[in-house]
């Protein structure tokens, strides 16, 4: 059975072995976070909009666009949420999150930008030492900023 399936793999032509992948497998969206500082180490932090008001403070994230690199998600959904830009650094963590979720969160520096919020999304955009995080910040979050994402 075996050899037989390993045959009509082999006879399908790429474009129709990709299809089945796509098929057989589960699809998945990327949730990405940004962990912004600044040049005094300050992390920026957001109270959003559509967020369970129990947990509303967060780091700037966003859903990865179809082509679009993690680290280029960072930069615009700050941008997009802030009016900020950054320069994005390492990875910071790499997991899967709430069903059926990637999640990514990088490392990122202030570079310059006015803060303005997108009132769409966001309530409030604020700086915060790590010793002074706010209540209703999501734990994944504050342990980003602590540099204890396990």
């Amino acid at each position: 059975m075996r050899r037989l399936v390993a045959r009509l793999w082999h006879a399908l032509s790429g474009p129709l072995q990709w299809r089945v992948v796509y098929l057989r497998n589960a699809r998945f969206v990327a949730g990405v976070t940004g962990v912004v500082r600044d040049a005094d180490g300050n992390v920026l932090l957001l109270r959003h909009r559509l967020w369970p008001p129990s947990r509303p403070w967060g780091l700037p994230s966003g859903y990865a666009e179809r082509g679009e690199t993690f680290e280029d998600t960072v930069a615009r959904e700050v941008r997009e949420e802030t009016g900020l830009e950054v320069k994005v650094g390492r990875l910071a963590y790499l997991g899967t999150g709430y069903r059926m979720r990637v999640e990514a969160a990088y490392e990122a520096r202030l570079v310059g930008g006015t803060l303005r919020v997108d009132p769409k999304e966001i309530l409030e955009a604020r700086w915060f030492t790590p010793a002074a995080l706010p209540e209703g910040l999501q734990d994944l979050h504050r342990r980003l900023i602590l540099g204890e994402p396990d």
